[in-house]
């Protein structure tokens, strides 16, 4: 959408440790990454590196960036720039900042900040998977074209973010989460402690019967390979049991959002080992009370990293229907469908073209 803009915004990768920030125009960075720490215990220190990481982007480019635009991990009142609640990686945010407006004074251009979920989700519907499916499915004489895209990351937590026909879904509160839903295996148990690094840890030890503190998912992935010493069938069976509660959270929001779904995050290197128990439980079925039996999702669900599914996924069951009286056709597709994806693309830059694309569609939504 924004790949031949060549207005700049300036972006930061906000982590609790470091700063990381740069500039990106055409979806591209053009500047290398400045890291500062973010001494994130102590406000004027951590404000006065912020501001200190802008003013050195500001100065290694030869225009003045349209707009300033990142992720802030942890709850805020997203639309106003205010950065408050509980934040364990930047304990002096706690109270309330208002970060925004705090900068945009400083520098005298607007400021976006956004969940690094919703990002993610908006750079993939922008700029990374979602555009690449639709072209595909053009190629492949499919008919539809796709607006909903629900991305989720696997990491330290359970990401969330969503686009609706286009836009980014914010909520009301910019509280759209999954997080804390219940985990199918564990219903007294949030999903994130089923669905996270930390859960592929521990499981593996139980699965193992070892302590596994010492180790990390790719630790557990290389055991599952067989390429590091361990229990290979536990390593299997951690991420067989992360895919099936994730599984369960994908066909929760798919339910209410129709849409597709891209997944993100270090511990998608494993989805050889978690995609086959996913894709399980969004096809698998329920029962009424009656005692009948439908589908956990009124669609097909695809797989769309594997070529054949996504032939199929892109046809459908498209014909040609006759419209009653006339000699015209009109093309109707009746199958209902969904597809997951891995991310092409990689969360972090995802992110990025995220903060960049809705800066700009947010300022030329303001022109029009």
């Amino acid at each position: 959408m924004y790949h031949n803009d060549n207005r700049i915004v300036a972006t930061l990768d906000a982590g609790g440790t470091n700063l990381v920030f740069s500039a990106m125009k055409g979806c591209e960075f053009i500047t290398e990454p400045l890291t500062l720490p973010s001494q994130a215990d102590d406000l004027d220190k951590c404000l006065g590196a912020i501001v200190e990481g802008f003013t050195q982007i500001f100065s290694r480019i030869e225009e003045k960036p349209v707009a300033i635009s990142f992720a802030f991990p942890g709850p805020a009142d997203y639309p106003n720039g205010i950065i408050g609640g509980y934040l364990p990686n930047f304990p002096s945010f706690r109270n309330g900042v208002a970060l925004g407006p705090f900068l945009e004074k400083k520098f005298g251009v607007p400021v976006f900040i956004n969940n690094d979920g919703d990002l993610y989700a908006y750079g993939e519907a922008t700029g990374g998977i979602l555009p690449q499916i639709n072209r595909r499915i053009k190629e492949l004489g499919g008919h539809k074209t796709y607006k909903n895209l629900t991305g989720f990351t696997f990491g330290t937590g359970l990401g969330i973010g969503q686009v609706i026909n286009g836009e980014l879904n914010l909520g009301n509160n910019s509280c759209v989460e999954v997080f804390c839903m219940r985990n199918k295996l564990e219903p007294g148990i949030m999903a994130e402690d089923g669905v996270s690094i930390r859960a592929v840890i521990r499981e593996y030890g139980k699965y193992s019967g070892t302590d596994a503190s010492s180790l990390t998912p790719y630790d557990i992935f290389l055991i599952a390979e067989g390429k590091k010493e361990g229990d290979a069938e536990a390593a299997k069976q951690s991420f067989a049991r992360f895919g099936e509660i994730a599984g369960d959270v994908f066909a929760t929001a798919v339910l209410i959002s129709d849409s597709l779904v891209v997944v993100g995050g270090g511990v998608t290197g494993a989805m050889k080992y978690i995609k086959p128990a996913l894709l399980k439980e969004m096809r698998s079925t329920i029962s009424t009370i009656s005692g009948d039996t439908i589908k956990r999702l009124p669609l097909e669900v695809f797989d769309l990293d594997n070529e054949e599914e996504f032939k199929r996924f892109a046809t459908g069951e498209s014909r040609e229907l006759k419209v009653y009286g006339s000699d015209d056709t009109v093309i109707y597709d009746p199958m209902k469908r969904t597809g997951i994806a891995v991310t092409e693309i990689g969360a972090s830059k995802a992110i990025s073209i995220g903060a960049y694309t809705y800066a700009l569609a947010q300022i030329d939504a303001k022109t029009r």
